[in-house]
């Protein structure tokens, strides 16, 4: 199952979904994880999603190239996602994870991993079998 991490120094996730340059993608087992690949948007913020927000179609789209090229992503960890996204990502069967706080890339995935292997909760199990 693959896991997208919205950063901006490929370290920690700390970073809001529209606004994020970049994500981080890992490959997720019951054994393990490695990391797949960078997916660039833009160098530092997504200036192309903020600045069009509020011009309607132009700014839907710009999103829906995002959660288009992130569609092979079960869950996307990030710090924060406004409903319109986070119902776009819902539809393609992605969960977005909000983190109270920054927290490393590797510490997630090893949270993520022993809840795998531990006691999923219904919405990862489900996750999991679509996998």
């Amino acid at each position: 199952m693959r896991i997208a991490f919205a950063t901006t120094d490929g370290v920690n996730v700390d970073e809001h979904f529209g606004r994020s340059g970049r994500f981080e993608v890992y490959e997720l087992t019951k054994d393990g994880y490695r990391f797949v690949e960078t997916r660039k948007f833009a160098e530092g913020r997504d200036t192309e999603i903020e600045e069009t927000k509020g011009q309607g179609q132009i700014h839907e789209d710009r999103v829906q190239v995002k959660v288009d090229k992130l569609s092979d992503c079960k869950i996307i960890y990030l710090t924060e996602i406004g409903g319109p996204s986070a119902a776009r990502l819902a539809r393609k069967g992605i969960m977005p994870v909000k983190v109270k706080e920054v927290i490393a890339i590797e510490e997630a995935l090893k949270k993520l991993l022993e809840t795998v292997n531990t006691s999923p909760p219904p919405w990862l199990k489900k996750l999991m079998k679509s996998d």
